[in-house]
């Protein structure tokens, strides 16, 4: 498994816990809003050695009591559950970040107790799924993944980037639809990090207007649904 870089603290990445955020490189979504374009084609991006990575969490232990893992696609990686072992070893609880392609690798990690928090993007509505995601044939493996954490004890998050030029309020009603009752669910904040797949100008972030009339939508299904990083 190759890592791509470590955000040494974060108060955002994993709810009640101060933590960093380690990136693995790679992804099997070509999602044409994706802000790390380079971890996910790049196979020269710089990368951060394992070795590397343990000993800034052994300097840590103490200071810091979360680890997020995020991408790219963590779980596009078989080895990824030793890697958690690693981290809880150390006394770490785990934050892991998801597409939900990988249905059967995701269950075996709540089923090992590896993961403490996870949380699941949801592109789009069905119908715009294979748009927004980049690949075709995947709503089957998502909704996989979705069922695994609405049934299992694991607590865990869905979340959506907001795209002006990919989302509708219709979008989020459908959404809303789609995974009504669960708790924990957040429109996020489309943010141009420069290292967009599609190309500079291709996307950008919907109007505080729009993304109110987004969660409005989706809150008639999900009560307690939230945006987070908008306006």
């Amino acid at each position: 498994m190759k890592l791509g870089g470590l955000q040494k603290m974060t108060l955002l990445d994993f709810p009640g816990r101060v933590a960093c955020t380690v990136f693995t490189v790679g992804c099997n979504f070509r999602c044409p809003f994706c802000h790390n374009s380079s971890l996910v084609v790049s196979p020269e991006v710089p990368e951060l050695g394992q070795d590397d990575f343990f000993a800034f969490l052994r300097k840590r232990q103490g200071l810091l009591d979360g680890v997020a893992i995020t991408g790219g696609e963590p779980l596009l990686h078989p080895d990824m559950p030793e890697l958690l072992e690693k981290i809880r070893a150390l006394g770490y609880a785990v934050k892991l970040d998801t597409n939900g392609a990988f249905p059967d690798r995701l269950q075996k990690i709540l089923e090992a107790g590896l993961a403490d928090y996870v949380a699941m993007d949801v592109k789009n509505s069905k119908e715009k799924y294979e748009l927004t995601a980049g690949v075709a044939g995947i709503l089957p493996r998502v909704e996989q993944s979705m069922a695994l954490l609405r049934e299992g004890k694991t607590p865990f998050e869905f979340r959506t980037t907001l795209v002006d030029e990919l989302h509708e309020p219709a979008d989020f009603a459908a959404i809303g639809q789609w995974i009504a009752g669960t708790e924990r669910y957040f429109i996020q904040g489309f943010v141009d990090s420069g290292d967009i797949l599609a190309g500079c100008d291709a996307f950008h972030a919907a109007s505080p207007e729009k993304a109110a009339a987004c969660l409005e939508a989706v809150r008639a299904w999900v009560p307690k649904a939230q945006l987070r990083g908008v306006g």
